[in-house]
């Protein structure tokens, strides 16, 4: 009995326990939220000044930012106005010295380079007895200054008749002699005038052809100086474009003397430069255009090909007044293989000897006509810009046989 009572207390107990938490957990959901305390309202911190540390800021006068004092340090850098570049003046343009009796000018010059040959043959001719064996060193004296055999056998023979005839020799007489038998040999009817001024129509077109190394771009400048020099107007186009600075060298020499140049891109096609110049020359109304062509035409069949070309193309506007062989004077035989080669790809009209001062020998000039049928027409004494001289037999003559 008294099992029973307990259990019913503890039931009891726990029953209103229970009843407890629940009444308690309604009346704390019930209960709203306390009020939100009001905050304390604080004005944002205002910007700092320049100058001024990040604080409230206070009742100060303001400064401008010239009052400031600026952080140590290198002083800040002006920035400079970038200068002004001033435009180069153009080239003084020069006057070429006058052509007339450039040669004989040149003389001396010339006279001094050849020496061996006009006093070696007037040496063997002064002897007492002109035996067969003093001929025979005629002949090599004259084959050793590059005349050639031909011309060489031409002249000996000449020179035996003559002596024949004279009998005794005085030195003056030997100088007349040697004199009247080169004259006849390098000839003296030969018209040496390069063609510039066709009838009716302007400008006179001249292609300039040889190898590298003949001085063919520089003959082709002095050319220019040389027509300026007598009054001529002239168009320079720079069409060997296979060879580095040919182009900015021809140039230079045409600004040196007031010459417009036509160039192209370099390892363009020269026969497209070749006709830009000519059409140029034809619409600015020039007198001459002298167009410099590839010097390396001899070694490769496709360049000599190319050089045919520019000849038609440049004749589509006119035919071409004059092509002038550039051969090195001091070359000797292996020139006159130079000139064959060319002569089979363009009509060459005129030949210009360079070099001929120096080790040069004067017999290029007989031998080379041989060979091509074709005056020398121009020869070059030196470096000098206007050591280009228009040939002129006698004064050549008397160079090389002296005083």
């Amino acid at each position: 009995m008294e099992t029973v009572i307990l259990a019913v207390v503890i039931a009891v107990v726990v029953l209103g326990a229970i009843g407890g938490l629940v009444i308690g957990s309604r009346r704390r959901r019930s209960l709203p939220p306390p009020p939100p305390a009001t905050p304390d309202i604080t004005a944002p911190p205002a910007e700092p000044h320049v100058g001024d540390e990040a604080e409230t800021p206070h009742d100060e006068s303001r400064r401008t930012i010239e009052e400031v004092d600026l952080p140590g340090g290198s002083a800040p850098t002006a920035v400079e106005e970038p200068p002004v570049v001033e435009e180069l003046p153009a080239p003084e343009i020069e006057v070429p010295e006058p052509t007339a009796g450039r040669l004989v000018r040149l003389r001396a010059r010339l006279s001094r380079s050849q020496n061996a040959l006009g006093k070696g043959l007037l040496t063997l001719l002064s002897r007492e007895h002109l035996d067969e064996e003093t001929w025979e060193e005629i002949e090599d004296t004259l084959l050793t200054a590059d005349v050639g055999v031909q011309p060489t056998q031409e002249l000996v023979e000449g020179l035996r008749e003559r002596v024949k005839v004279l009998g005794t020799r005085t030195p003056e007489e030997l100088r007349g002699l040697l004199r009247e038998q080169l004259l006849k040999l390098i000839g003296t009817d030969m018209d040496r005038t390069v063609k510039t001024e066709p009838e009716g129509r302007k400008p006179g077109i001249v292609m300039v052809v040889g190898v590298n190394g003949t001085g063919k771009t520089t003959t082709t400048g002095k050319l220019g100086r040389v027509l300026v020099a007598d009054g001529r107007t002239v168009v320079l186009g720079a069409a060997d474009t296979f060879r580095a600075a040919a182009a900015d060298q021809l140039q230079t020499w045409g600004e040196r003397v007031g010459a417009y140049t036509v160039r192209g891109p370099e390892g363009g096609d020269p026969a497209s430069v070749a006709f830009d110049a000519v059409k140029e020359g034809k619409e600015m109304g020039v007198d001459v255009v002298l167009i410099d062509t590839a010097g390396r035409l001899h070694t490769k069949t496709g360049l000599m090909d190319e050089l045919g070309k520019v000849k038609r193309v440049v004749e589509k506007h006119a035919p071409l007044d004059e092509v002038l062989l550039v051969l090195d004077a001091t070359t000797g035989q292996n020139g006159l293989v130079q000139a064959r080669v060319f002569a089979e790809v363009v009509d060459i009209t005129g030949i210009v000897l360079t070099k001929l001062d120096g080790t040069a020998k004067g017999g290029i000039v007989v031998a080379v006509q041989r060979e091509l049928g074709v005056p020398v027409k121009l020869v070059g004494l030196g470096e000098g810009a206007d050591d280009l001289a228009p040939f002129e037999p006698e004064a050549f003559v008397d160079a090389l046989i002296g005083e």
